[in-house]
């Protein structure tokens, strides 16, 4: 089992920059595969990226590539999200999740474990 806590979130205004950061606890984190979702208000929750067990594999949806770059650290057992040129839209509550699946995946049934979120505000 892993336990998942995200942070970085915060205000920031269009064009601008924040990196999210989620920590994993236990040792097994290489292990898992890594993903980052969002939520806004009203909408379901949306893919952003993934990232194999062994951080040389991602995926980023083609509406964020170029803006949103995911990456991973497991002698930290942490991942990360960089995200650049923010947009108002951007603005939602970004959760972590790990899968006991290797490679990147994208749908979230496919995922075992999940952080609280940390609110990300970005406004125009």
């Amino acid at each position: 089992q892993v336990q998942l806590v995200e942070s970085g979130g915060g205000l920031v205004q269009a064009g601008g920059s924040l990196r999210l950061s989620c920590a994993a606890s236990g040792r097994t984190f290489s292990s898992y595969g890594m993903g980052w979702f969002r939520q806004a208000p009203g909408k379901e929750r949306e893919f952003v990226a993934a990232i194999n067990v062994s951080g040389d594999r991602t995926f980023v949806p083609d509406s964020k590539k170029g803006r949103f770059t995911v990456s991973r650290d497991n002698a930290k057992n942490t991942m990360y999200l960089q995200m650049n040129s923010l947009k108002p839209e951007d603005t939602a509550v970004y959760y972590c999740a790990a899968s006991t699946y290797r490679g990147v995946i994208s749908t979230p049934a496919d995922y075992d474990y999940w952080g609280q979120g940390t609110q990300v505000t970005v406004s125009s």
